[in-house]
């Protein structure tokens, strides 16, 4: 029974006292007039107290509505949180079939034939180093030709300055066509798939080829330039498509190290132009077209091995939906019929992208989401270019001889430099799912800094102790072995986790945007150092190494402070990183745990929290 509120309890008894008053009253008089004013009074009050009454009844009615809402309520608050703790149980349970899957991917070794596939497409990346280093070698023999050619055809001799500049052409229009090449790799990934991608490059690989070795019996240098153009373009598709072929076709467990792969054949490809590049081989005024001639045989290489690899399994399934098509490529790469782990993998990759997919340049750069790992990418190919190994690479025989060495001890010092490279690199395959791309990476530019110092060291001691011999000899030592130190560093870090990285950083439908835009990044850079660095070498002198010191040292920051470890990452944790770890504890979080812990926990977070949302909704909409 619901008791009366106070105020009307009182006013209640207030009137039951007047009444009794009245009747008491009654009871003593005998006069007629006053009793009949008495009953009315007492009607007066009784009408009150009915109305009080009724207001009473009334809060009541109110009262007992509002206790069914509360209770309505509470109903919906204990479904919602049995609704929560169903979703919570369903989410450890996904949480635990993921983390099986992953250990099932991380326990996939390396096949015959994955061994194949990487072979064929690394090819593309030995042509792009073959490219960058057979110019070196030959400069002088390449410097005569062009004034031959000139006098032959003016009449006079031309100026050191001027073969100087046109040499300089020779060696920066490779980049050139790179930047085109690299920009355009995501059209023709998209376009024409990752293998046929690379399939139809080996097309300008052979034309340009072709135009180079064939400069001498043209006796035109601009034909040279032509050529170098047309095989720069086809390297920078190559360091489009071949990375991009390579992260999706690994298995997760072996991303890093065969990524590395990419470096170890550019490496290969320059100690194999070095090599051919000396004077007793191919480095004479008759043999220089014939090596420049010899980038004709990666394409032609690739032309016959790649046609029986399997396109890319991502490629297949997220962007062409052709899953029969995807579980055959697998199936071929993993030589197993078990391929359910890979293809769900790359399911969850798809859902987690679905917005993303297939997206432009333009929305790639405006996307919130995306522009982070994008900044990322490009400052790390900003990281492998502007470190200087490009000006060790185009003129390591000028920088040795200016350090006082023979020309012919300069040349193989070049040889020492690319037999490095390709120790280093090997070494560093084991190390990179192991140790991790960011650790890798820190070293790297640490270790480069510290001997971009020594370098100028060196070169100060040659300025300011010239004259003692003694002092020229210890000088040229340290030279050497500094820039030997040099290369070392950039093998282990910049020189294969770029390339690697960028692939990483994105999912399946943003990933050919992003790596035209890296990839363009990197050849601009490598055309500013190639044109740059004789005019800064000739401003700066003893002192050209020290901007390069400048930009380790930003680029070492940079990695520290914004780059997240990617070792043993699926592809949707990385991108689960981005899209909701977004601030900067969720981005140091990253760095400091190598595992999926903060990408699943993160996914996991959202998912309970749209569901907390929508119950909630759900709930106090109802009446």
């Amino acid at each position: 029974m619901v008791s009366l509120p106070p105020s009307l309890q009182k006013q209640v008894s207030v009137m039951s006292m007047n009444l009794s008053a009245k009747l008491d009253e009654l009871q003593r008089g005998d006069r007629q007039l006053e009793t009949t004013v008495a009953l009315c009074e007492i009607r007066t009050q009784l009408q009150e107290l009915t109305k009080s009454v009724e207001s009473c009844q009334s809060e009541v009615s109110e009262v007992k509505r509002d206790m069914v809402a509360i209770k309505h309520e509470l109903d919906t608050v204990q479904q919602v949180k049995e609704e929560i703790e169903e979703l919570r149980e369903y989410v450890d349970r996904l949480e635990e079939h993921s983390h099986r899957r992953k250990l099932r991917l991380l326990e996939q070794g390396l096949t015959l034939f994955l061994s194949y596939a990487i072979l064929a497409a690394v090819l593309g990346m030995l042509q792009f180093g073959y490219n960058t280093g057979v110019i070196n070698a030959p400069e002088v023999n390449i410097e005569n030709f062009m004034k031959d050619v000139y006098k032959d055809r003016y009449g006079e001799d031309i100026s050191d300055d001027s073969v100087k500049k046109l040499y300089s052409v020779a060696v920066s229009i490779f980049a050139i066509g790179g930047m085109l090449g690299g920009f355009s790799g995501g059209i023709i990934a998209n376009r024409f798939g990752r293998k046929g991608g690379l399939l139809l490059n080996n097309v300008l690989g052979i034309v340009g080829a072709c135009l180079m070795g064939c400069t001498k019996i043209a006796h035109s240098y601009e034909m040279l330039f032509f050529g170098r153009f047309i095989i720069g373009v086809n390297c920078g598709l190559n360091t489009s498509l071949v990375p991009m072929y390579i992260s999706e076709i690994a298995p997760l467990n072996l991303r890093g190290g065969l990524g590395t792969v990419n470096q170890l054949a550019v490496t290969v490809g320059l100690l194999v132009s070095q090599v051919l590049g000396i004077e007793q081989i191919l480095g004479t005024n008759e043999g220089w077209p014939v090596l420049l001639g010899l980038a004709i045989c990666p394409a032609i290489l690739q032309l016959l091995l790649l046609p029986v690899c399997p396109e890319s399994p991502r490629y297949l399934l997220i962007t062409k939906q052709w899953e029969e098509e995807a579980r055959k490529a697998l199936r071929r790469l993993r030589a197993s019929n078990q391929v359910e782990e890979d293809i769900e993998e790359m399911r969850a990759e798809e859902r987690a992208q679905q917005a993303e997919s297939r997206i432009s340049m333009t929305e790639l750069i405006c996307s919130p989401t995306l522009r982070a790992p994008l900044v990322i990418g490009v400052v790390m190919q900003l990281s492998q270019q502007l470190s200087g190994i490009n000006a060790v690479f185009y003129y390591s025989t000028n920088l040795f001889t200016s350090s006082g060495l023979t020309e012919e001890s300069a040349k193989f010092a070049t040889i020492g430099i690319g037999a490095i490279m390709v120790l280093m690199t090997l070494g560093s395959i084991p190390l990179m799912d192991r140790t991790g791309r960011r650790t890798l990476h820190l070293y790297g530019l640490g270790g480069m800094f510290i001997f971009s110092i020594f370098i100028t060291i060196s070169f100060l001691i040659k300025e300011f102790f010239g004259y003692v011999q003694e002092m020229i000899d210890w000088m040229s030592y340290l030279s050497v072995v500094s820039t030997l130190s040099f290369v070392v560093f950039f093998a282990v870090g910049p020189g294969s986790i770029p390339w690697m990285i960028t692939a990483e950083l994105f999912s399946q439908g943003p990933r050919p945007a992003a790596m035209s835009i890296a990839v363009l990044v990197n050849w601009m850079a490598n055309f500013l150092v190639g044109i740059g660095f004789p005019s800064m070498k000739t401003s700066l002198e003893n002192y050209t190494f020290l901007p390069f010191s400048a930009f380790l040292a930003i680029f070492w920051i940079f990695t520290y402070k914004k780059v997240p470890e990617t070792k043993n990452k699926t592809f949707e944790e990385i991108l689960a990183l981005f899209r909701h770890g977004n601030d900067r504890s969720s981005l140091r979080d990253s760095r400091l745990y190598g595992e999926e812990e903060l990408a699943t926990n993160s996914s996991k977070e959202t998912v309970l929290s749209d569901a907390t949302t929508a119950n909630h909704t759900h709930a106090t909409d109802k009446p």
